[in-house]
């Protein structure tokens, strides 16, 4: 009995260490954008089919691991312990960001055309914490729950700059560029902005912004 309690004290004390969704959490941050810009330079480096297998393989690593540690509080005490610095409240007893990542992002890689794919992980590099960061800092006009005006302010001009500079990059849509820009920066900060349910944003973003882009780039003759 003393050790059971001694173990729930010792999780108690780590939750409470934890960051939580409100808070500027600059480690997170940068391991959000390291990790995904990672995925996208092995994206654009690989074949489309070799992407999707080393995709396959994230996914196999984290997400068992992920609900392994759920069923067992050793596990997730160690995990707890080993990812602090990176991990929020919410996830010391639920599924980690990570899972709905890298299931978003493989769903995506397995349905969309390799230019939106690459857009995609972009918008969710970037778009995602740069739009937290204002947000948290400057955001007092709030729209969607902790979401502000101003953070998808940052979400839309850094879309519109990933959607212009992988346009004109691919030689695609040039003579419309303005207006497709500007139109997938819209998609990215609505997929950033807009909660559905309770599903992660690190899984909604990049499936919202991927239906959202095949969208526009069908009916602007770009696919």
């Amino acid at each position: 009995m003393e050790e059971a309690s001694l173990s729930i004290e010792m999780n108690m004390e780590q939750m409470g260490n934890l960051k939580q969704r409100s808070e500027m959490h600059w480690a997170r941050k940068i391991w959000h954008m390291i990790g995904v810009s990672t995925i996208a330079t092995g994206y654009y480096f690989f074949s489309h089919h070799v992407a999707e297998i080393l995709l396959a393989v994230l996914w196999i690593i984290f997400v068992p691991t992920d609900l392994i540690r759920l069923r067992s509080p050793v596990i997730n005490d160690i995990l707890t312990h080993a990812f602090r610095p990176i991990m929020r409240q919410y996830e010391a007893k639920g599924l980690a960001g990570t899972t709905s990542l890298v299931t978003g992002v493989l769903l995506v890689s397995l349905v969309f055309p390799r230019e939106i794919v690459l857009m995609t992980l972009l918008f969710l590099a970037f778009a995602d914490p740069l739009a937290s960061i204002v947000g948290i800092r400057w955001g007092k006009d709030k729209i969607f729950g902790h979401k502000s005006v101003q953070g998808s302010m940052a979400a839309f001009s850094v879309c519109a700059v990933i959607t212009w500079s992988v346009c004109f990059y691919k030689g695609i849509l040039l003579d419309r560029i303005i207006v497709v820009g500007l139109l997938g920066g819209l998609i990215g900060a609505t997929a950033e902005a807009i909660p559905i349910g309770k599903l992660d944003d690190n899984f909604t973003i990049p499936v919202l912004s991927a239906c959202g882009l095949w969208v526009l780039f069908y009916l602007f003759g770009g696919l």
